[in-house]
């Protein structure tokens, strides 16, 4: 991986996704999004290619994937997840479509509440996905179904997994760091700041860790 490469960012307009698109411009990589509504995505840069459409309508994925180096996924529907596995049937397309064009790296934004393949929560994680943060379960229910099926069906690409504890906007607290047995709540920027030195962090390929300030676990 060079040090400019072309990113394919599904989930640019999200709160995380917009501070991502931000830092990967800054850091000198170009980036293909994809917006449902271009509109939300209020950047202006010469590397910056916007394309209207969703995961949920027809798309031309081997276009989509024409010229990129790597795929990141910060998607979610609170709403749409609730009864369905959409971000599961949208990898298993992806995926294809990547071996297809030769892009082999690829970053998935899970929630810190998502359970690793093969793996429980900590205690205290169970206990707040299943009071506070019930309404949000089918997202987790889909994240773990694509991270296990990325582990079982497509080990041939450099995934890594972002097991994020999103917690709110604002200013930086600090930088993180992969960690099997902590999550900490972190804000927008800060998760962004991590996944977007992830993807390029070929030690964490095929993980699905979470990541926890410096000063924490």
């Amino acid at each position: 991986m060079t040090s400019s490469s072309t990113l394919l960012v599904l989930g640019a307009t999200g709160q995380t996704g917009r501070h991502f698109t931000r830092l990967a411009l800054d850091a000198g990589h170009r980036v293909r999004a994809l917006a449902r509504d271009p509109a939300k995505l209020p950047l202006q840069h010469d590397a910056l290619e916007v394309v209207q459409g969703s995961i949920t309508a027809p798309l031309d994925l081997d276009a989509l994937l024409d010229g990129v180096d790597a795929v990141v996924l910060m998607l979610g529907d609170v709403v749409a997840q609730r009864d369905r596995l959409v971000n599961t049937a949208f990898v298993q397309e992806l995926v294809p479509a990547m071996r297809r064009k030769g892009v082999r790296r690829l970053l998935y934004q899970a929630g810190g509440l998502s359970a690793a393949p093969g793996k429980r929560l900590m205690p205290v994680l169970r206990l707040v996905r299943a009071t506070i943060a019930r309404s949000y379960d089918g997202q987790h229910r889909d994240n773990e179904a694509v991270m296990r099926w990325l582990d079982t069906e497509a080990r041939d690409l450099a995934w890594v997994v972002h097991r994020a504890g999103i917690g709110s906007d604002g200013p930086s607290k600090g930088e993180l760091r992969r960690s099997r047995t902590w999550i900490s709540i972190a804000t927008f920027v800060d998760c962004a700041a991590y996944s977007l030195r992830l993807l390029f962090d070929d030690d964490a390929v095929h993980t699905c860790d979470g990541s926890a300030y410096r000063r924490g676990r």
